[in-house]
Parts: structure tokens; sequence; C-alpha cells
């Protein structure tokens, strides 16, 4: 086989890598998205507020900072601290993290900081399971 021929199942990794990727991915964000309409009909419309100008802000925030550290790093300039990615990570920007995690192939290989990354979405699962799965008022 010269280099040119690829065989049919190493042409179809990436796109099962991707399908996989994605699948994780939308999967992390139903219970975010269940949480919202659970409380869209109970009329608790002040956390979804909250929760839609959250998400969307704090993961295009967080995008940038993966996107300005990596650049950083590869030109050897100042870079963005953790904490910092942290935050935006926290206050709802883990989606855009984890996208730009991928995109830019950017903090994913160090253990520490993947740690507290997914501990941060964790905390925003527990958070929203405890909203679209426990019983309350209706």
């Amino acid at each position: 086989m010269s280099w040119e021929q690829t065989r049919p199942e190493e042409e179809s990794r990436p796109l099962r890598k991707l399908g996989v990727k994605l699948a994780l991915f939308l999967a992390l964000c139903a219970l975010p998205v269940i949480g919202c309409i659970r409380l869209v009909l109970a009329r608790d419309l002040v956390l979804v507020w909250l929760a839609l100008q959250a998400y969307p802000v704090g993961s295009l925030l967080a995008f940038f900072f993966y996107w300005k550290d990596k650049r950083s790093a590869t030109r050897g300039t100042w870079r963005t601290s953790e904490s910092m990615l942290h935050f935006f990570e926290f206050a709802g920007g883990w989606p855009g993290a984890l996208i730009a995690q991928q995109v830019f192939r950017h903090k994913t290989r160090k253990v520490s900081f993947q740690v507290v990354f997914w501990f941060i979405v964790v905390v925003h699962q527990l958070f929203w399971a405890g909203i679209a799965l426990v019983p309350g008022k209706k």
C-alpha cells in the first residue's frame, strides 16, 4: 500500500472522534437546557435570564482568552493566567472553553488545569441537575 492510499477505517477515525466529542458536548449542554425549560415552565424567569446571559457571554470571553493565551504561548509573549481562564469557565463559559480547548488544542494535556476545569463543569452540571431533576414547586 502506497503512502497515498488509506484504509477506510483510518479515514473514518477522525470523524468518529469528532462525533464522540460532539455527543459529549451536547450531553453536557442538555442539563442546562432542561433546567432552563423547567424554570420557564415554573415562571422563574430571573434565573433563566441570567443563564441566557452568562453562558453565551462567558463562552465567548472564554473562547477569546483561550485563543489569546494560545497565540501568546506560540509567540512567547505575556500569557493569560489560568485563574482568569477558570474564572470565565466558572462564570458560565465552560462550553466555550471546552470548544476552545479542542479547536486550539490548548490546555488539554495539563492535568492540574483539566482537574479544575472538569470540577467547574461538574459544579455546573450538579446545579442544573438540581433544578432539572429534583421535584419542586410547579
